[in-house]
């Protein structure tokens, strides 16, 4: 068997994600309080609570990665001898595999996610900037659509083959969502003010190097299959070098999914809230095994692999 984990991104939060495995589990427990303590504030109570609190994208990226790693935590307890070939996340999943591959230490990447999360919410003013979904169009006929309209609209997550996600100026994204439409393509705005991986935020992403340049980065134990090369790194410079590219840069999820299932992996253990990775592997890929963990429960899909 094949194994790779992957970690999900922004977009999959939702109230009282992890909660069970925090209430089960002493392991998990403490990584919640230790998110707190790290944060200054009751990070724990937002995610269970839920609301317009948790939306706001800089507790949302700490709140996700907290879940995920306190699920990944309690797997490892449970499971040593699940060693994944490669490790991936989405966006800010990556940072979720990054602890997997023991590259940053848990409190150091939460301190990183919420930073790159101000960043990117203030380089764009509020109601400036937008995202879409486009679904059921191959991306190159995605980046023609963007060619189309007039404004700064870019394609931003090659998710799957069919679907592709732009982000730009409020506007233009506004305009290529009615043009998709006019031509029976379907385009879904997303709720999002941030552009992200758009070139509109290189600006933060120029701000978050300085912090990137405070952090002890270590060789990744696990290669990391990164965003902006869909390629797997395990030297520390690159690995945070890569993460400053991320933020301006599309991420090439379909690329990462091939390359690691043309390394010999057929089988995706999704860890973290929601199951939206092992949807976009299925579209992507046929003849794989996709497998998500983010109830208690879960962990009985383990037995056997």
């Amino acid at each position: 068997m094949g194994l790779a984990f992957v970690f999900p991104g922004q977009g999959s939060q939702y109230a009282g994600m992890g909660k069970d495995f925090f209430e089960n589990f002493p392991t998990a427990k403490e990584i919640f309080d230790r998110a707190n303590e790290t944060l200054q504030f009751d990070l724990t109570r937002l995610i269970f609570e839920g609301g317009e609190e948790l939306n706001k994208t800089v507790n949302t990226q700490p709140a996700i990665l907290t879940v995920s790693y306190a699920i990944y935590s309690v797997l490892k307890e449970l499971y040593p001898e699940l060693k994944p070939q490669f490790v991936a996340g989405h966006s800010l999943g990556e940072y979720s595999a990054l602890l997997f591959a023991e590259v940053l230490d848990f409190e150091d990447a939460l301190r990183l996610v919420r930073y790159r999360a101000e960043y990117m919410q203030s380089a764009v003013p509020e109601g400036k900037g937008g995202m879409a979904a486009v679904i059921g169009i191959p991306p190159e006929e995605v980046a023609k659509l963007c060619e189309e309209v007039e404004g700064l609209v870019e394609p931003v997550n090659f998710n799957s083959p069919i679907q592709t996600v732009v982000a730009g100026e409020a506007e233009a994204v506004k305009k290529l969502v009615r043009l998709a439409k006019s031509r029976k393509i379907k385009a879904i705005p997303l709720k999002v003010s941030v552009p992200s991986h758009s070139s509109l935020m290189r600006e933060a992403a120029e701000k978050f190097k300085e912090k990137l340049q405070e952090v002890t980065f270590k060789n990744a134990t696990t290669p990391v299959v990164q965003n902006y090369d869909a390629k797997p790194h395990t030297e520390a410079e690159e690995i945070k070098e890569n993460l400053y590219l991320q933020l301006f840069n599309p991420v090439r999820w379909v690329e990462s999914v091939k390359f690691m299932t043309s390394q010999g992996v057929d089988t995706f253990i999704e860890i973290g809230p929601k199951n939206v990775l092992s949807k976009l592997i299925a579209q992507t890929v046929e003849e794989v095994k996709t497998l998500n963990i983010e109830k208690v429960e879960d962990l009985e899909k383990l037995n056997g692999l």
